[in-house]
């Protein structure tokens, strides 16, 4: 979805911001965006977490969203 890359990279500041950038410089991640992620943020998990602060120094993961009990 990424062109075959195992990292990308792009600048945000937020989780909404960084999936508008993917979404731009990947349009291949715009299908699985717009189905929904979840972000692993230094290893905890997030769901709809549009204004949550991010950095150059945080481990981020996208994931398709989590479902389940």
């Amino acid at each position: 979805m990424a062109g075959g890359k195992e990292w990308v990279e792009v600048e945000a500041s937020n989780f909404k911001q960084l999936l508008d950038a993917l979404e731009v410089k990947h349009p291949g991640l715009g299908p699985q965006i717009k189905r929904g992620v979840s972000l692993s943020l230094d290893g905890v998990i997030y769901r709809e977490a549009w204004f949550t602060e991010i950095g150059p120094e945080n481990e981020i993961i996208l994931m398709p969203y989590m479902v389940g009990g």
